[in-house]
């Protein structure tokens, strides 16, 4: 019987995941099919049982609901405990276990280049699930410290004190008091879905040069415009679709066991572009 895999969240219509895990059950000839399923902000209660309904065997949590989802939740892992969101999860005859790959997907591509992240510094522009993970990731890898920059203080002030709780330094700003302060940080992160609609950059990058390392979680396009500035000024970039087959890649070993084909997965992304 062929086991059926999702992505919830609204929007979805641009969700590379499809592509992504199709590519690896064909690869490998598992039978299996992945696909896009929306699910608006406040029906996430309705969208889960009728996931259950159809024996969904595995599922990724996306925005708005990696938060919201940890209350259906029968178990979860410990990095979803430290983070309060999940964005993967396994239905084992009904009981719902959910995972959070998002700090160690994020970290994927920055391991892969060797770039050291012990005494950094970073500004990490947002303040909301994905941006939780990633303050984890930062803390984990011992990053001297994190300021966050968000439209709302208030968010951004409670981040830092997750960070803070964590034991990681941190201060929170609002964007406009970023400034062309962007060259004092190793790491500029964008955490936001700032970018996915062609928007200008949410910060400056006038002062961001070689010495920076550009970090922009929006997958696709996948040159947004602070990628593309950055560029030009020399930084090193991590492109969001980085990110996003780390996290694909840790879900498929969670859902099925084995490595995922890895190399299989990019082409099916950079394919799409």
């Amino acid at each position: 019987m062929t086991k059926t895999y999702a992505v919830i969240g609204d929007p979805i219509d641009n969700s590379l995941s499809p592509n992504i895990h199709n590519a690896a059950f064909k690869k490998l000839g598992l039978d299996c099919t992945y696909i896009a399923y929306r699910v608006p902000k406040g029906e996430l209660a309705a969208g889960v049982e009728s996931l259950k309904k159809i024996k969904i065997s595995g599922f990724n949590v996306t925005i708005p609901h990696k938060v919201a989802m940890i209350k259906f939740l029968d178990t979860v892992d410990e990095n979803c405990s430290i983070i309060g969101a999940t964005n993967t999860v396994s239905n084992d005859e009904g009981k719902l276990r959910g995972y959070n790959t998002d700090m160690e997907g994020f970290l994927d591509p920055i391991k892969k280049r060797n770039l050291p992240i012990k005494d950094s510094k970073v500004l990490l522009i947002g303040a909301g699930g994905a941006a939780r993970a990633i303050t984890a990731g930062f803390a984990k890898e011992k990053a001297r410290k994190i300021t966050i920059a968000n439209r709302t203080l208030q968010n951004a002030n409670a981040l830092a004190q997750f960070a803070h709780k964590i034991g990681i330094d941190a201060n929170a700003v609002t964007l406009d008091q970023v400034g062309e302060t962007a060259s004092d940080y190793n790491f500029i992160v964008n955490a936001t879905s700032i970018g996915m609609k062609g928007e200008p950059s949410p910060i400056s990058t006038k002062t961001i040069n070689e010495k920076s390392v550009v970090y922009d979680i929006v997958s696709k396009p996948i040159n947004t415009d602070l990628i593309q500035q950055s560029k030009k000024n020399g930084a090193t970039i991590i492109y969001g679709y980085e990110m996003l087959l780390g996290q694909a890649a840790l879900a498929f070993k969670i859902w099925h066991g084995i490595e995922a084909p890895y190399e299989t997965m990019k082409k099916s992304i950079l394919g799409m572009f």
